[in-house]
């Protein structure tokens, strides 16, 4: 049995609301299949005061992704039986097709179509249909890498899912999560939101933050397989007391999910059928962390520990932070000191894939720009900077960025600060082939904007700076999914006279897609 510090657990719990202020949220933890300690504090809606509580669904996002690939075993069997119906889904895709278990596993390569939305022209606040999905997927041509070598998140490849699974079963996926989770788990109000503009009890997401204050998030986008699943802190606590209970028999669902996954290579993957694996206090957990614009959400699960924690907020705040301080307080640990970071880590490269990667260092740890969102970097023992999912260290041939779960290594070619360039020389229109869509660059009066257009519309102007000799960051800062891309980068090509022949623009859920100047 593991030994908990309960007293630990309910301070850590009582400081949540400061620790990660918003309008409301819910977190519980549970030890042995029993619920040791629980929470709801703040508003579902604060204009009508309305009490967040135990019982009020919130969306769970992407925690849904688990949730598909347990009805696809339960319903279809081994995921290699559906393979031959992939290229339905992409018939113009011109490299080697991903299996479904890659999509599972996302290892598929494929590029993420919520991130791809931006750049089909499409505003964050504006309706996206059932109907929107898969005509935006077919467009896809290429992969930004070989399925199998590599990983990335790419939320495409459980719509992909959903609709297989609908067309196999002939039944609704809400009616198959009923059937296989949410009755079996005594889950008894979790119920399918697919339309985001709706969500269960009134329960209203908030974007801002304390400085900025909080208001209410506009969410028009239907998802399902991805996403969609709302429920209470009460269904997600009967989940972990299901998996709990099943997690000796090896024909389970959740053990049968948790199966470790691996790369083509034969290494181990830290990602696998809609479920996360990281180690935190020394346990290994299996998870998965959920976001929509207003709404963030974290479970973890300890199988030889018996150990889970769920945390969902109504704002934006780090639903996977609070989680990991339950973990930490559960083990009666504190994080340990940190050293202070050595001069000359800061500084800015380009690395794998034709992205942008800039360094920001603090006294005593550093913010890694590469990836969707910031990664907190601290001193290892070795000298270089460290996280859970990134490595920086310098060798002879250079600094080296290492990323496990992706499974990649690569040198990082150095990149000098630009902080002026001919905005004029790069104006003008672009057409990308491979989305079957247009941008435009406009300089005037010293700014630079970039505006998209395609199957979806023609967006905003977003805003360009430059970052290197032909290098420029576009920043996307809200888009119709949650979190948005960020910054992308945009690299200028150049013909035999040096005259600008197109461009390529990636983040990293969408990576290296091209565009030729018209």
């Amino acid at each position: 049995m593991t030994k908990i510090n309960l007293d630990a657990v309910t301070a850590a719990l009582d400081k949540l609301p400061k620790l990660y202020p918003g309008p409301g949220g819910v977190a519980g933890v549970m030890l042995d299949g029993k619920v040791i300690a629980a929470r709801a504090w703040g508003f579902a809606n604060v204009d009508t005061a309305q009490p967040m509580t135990t019982g009020t669904r919130l969306p769970i996002c992407s925690i849904s992704k688990q949730f598909t690939c347990q009805v696809l075993l339960a319903t279809v069997g081994e995921p290699a039986k559906l393979d031959g119906k992939v290229a339905a889904f992409l018939p113009q895709f011109t490299a080697t097709l991903p299996t479904v278990k890659q999509l599972c596993d996302n290892q598929s390569g494929l590029r993420d179509y919520w991130a791809l939305t931006v750049l089909q022209g499409a505003f964050a606040e504006q309706p996206f249909r059932r109907e929107d999905a898969l005509p935006l997927i077919a467009r896809m041509k290429t992969g930004h890498f070989p399925p199998g070598t590599q990983y990335s998140y790419c939320n495409c490849n459980f719509r992909i899912l959903s609709e297989m699974i609908e067309a196999e079963t002939s039944l609704a996926l809400d009616a198959l999560y009923k059937q296989h989770i949410w009755g079996p788990a005594q889950m008894k109000t979790a119920v399918l939101t697919a339309d985001t503009s709706r969500p269960e009890d009134g329960v209203v997401g908030y974007e801002g933050s304390d400085a900025t204050g909080f208001f209410p998030a506009e969410n028009a986008i239907y998802w399902v397989g991805d996403a969609g699943i709302s429920a209470s802190l009460s269904d997600m606590l009967a989940y972990e007391a299901w998996i709990d209970a099943t997690r000796d028999d090896e024909s389970s669902l959740y053990r049968r999910a948790s199966v470790p996954p691996s790369f083509a290579d034969g290494k181990p993957a830290a990602y696998g059928y809609g479920l996360s694996r990281e180690t935190i206090a020394g346990l290994n957990f299996s998870g998965h962390g959920g976001a929509l614009r207003g709404f963030r959400a974290h479970r973890l699960n300890a199988r030889a520990a018996r150990l889970s924690v769920v945390v969902m907020f109504n704002h934006e705040a780090d639903a996977h932070g609070a989680a990991e301080a339950l973990v930490q307080a559960a083990m009666g640990l504190k994080a340990p000191a940190e050293a202070p970071l050595p001069d000359g880590w800061d500084g800015q490269w380009i690395g794998p894939n034709g992205l942008l990667t800039r360094l920001e260092c603090g006294r005593n740890s550093a913010k890694l720009h590469h990836a969707s969102g910031a990664e907190r970097l601290t001193l290892a023992a070795d000298g270089g900077l460290t996280s859970p999912a990134a490595g920086l260290e310098r060798r002879a041939t250079g600094l080296t960025l290492t990323r496990p779960k992706d499974n990649t290594e690569a040198t990082l070619v150095p990149l000098a600060i630009l902080d002026n360039a001919n905005a004029a020389e790069i104006a003008g229109q672009y057409h990308s082939t491979e989305l079957e869509a247009s941008m435009e660059i406009v300089a005037r009066d010293g700014a630079v904007y970039a505006r998209f257009s395609g199957l979806l519309g023609s967006g905003r102007m977003e805003r360009m700076a430059p970052a290197g000799l032909d290098v420029w960051t576009v920043a996307t800062r809200r888009s119709m999914d949650a979190p948005a891309p960020g910054d992308w980068t945009m690299m200028i090509k150049r013909d035999a006279r040096g005259a600008i022949s197109g461009l390529t623009l990636g983040c990293w859920l969408a990576r290296e897609v091209t565009y030729h100047r018209v």
